[in-house]
């Protein structure tokens, strides 16, 4: 249910902003999904569909395009740079699942492969956002 709440956040997003842009339908969505959120591409795929078909006619032929983001860790410590594959290795069902949810929690569990600091940083895909809106 996870993916139903955040393509209500991504729908609602993007009628705020063609209220402002003054858009009276949204042809195409552009959104990045990035991949330390961990979300069910094919379920939140159907969120939005199901969802903007009940958001009044501004949705009512909306495209959307969902592009995955890659994730990239960097320690503050020695700058060392590593991806979200690397660090599911070293992690258990639990702590996965935890951080699909509140991805911060990989703050927790996670340490740099190359020195073992627990301080770093995630510089790309991380979260839900939109990308790109199109409309008339």
């Amino acid at each position: 249910m996870h993916e139903w709440a955040l393509a209500e956040s991504i729908l609602s997003a993007a009628q705020e902003t063609a209220e402002k842009e003054h858009l009276k339908t949204i042809n195409e969505i552009t959104i990045l999904l990035g991949e330390l959120q961990q979300i069910e591409h094919d379920i939140f795929e159907f969120a939005l569909k199901e969802l903007a078909k009940t958001e009044g006619k501004k949705l009512k032929h909306v495209k959307f395009h969902i592009k995955q983001e890659k994730s990239m860790l960097q320690c503050t410590r020695c700058e060392h740079t590593w991806s979200f594959d690397e660090m599911k290795k070293t992690l258990g069902i639990d702590e996965a699942e935890a951080i699909h949810f509140i991805p911060e929690i990989a703050f927790v569990h996670a340490r740099c492969p190359k020195c073992s600091s627990p301080d770093f940083d995630i510089i790309k895909g991380r979260g839900v956002s939109i990308s790109s809106i199109k409309g008339s």
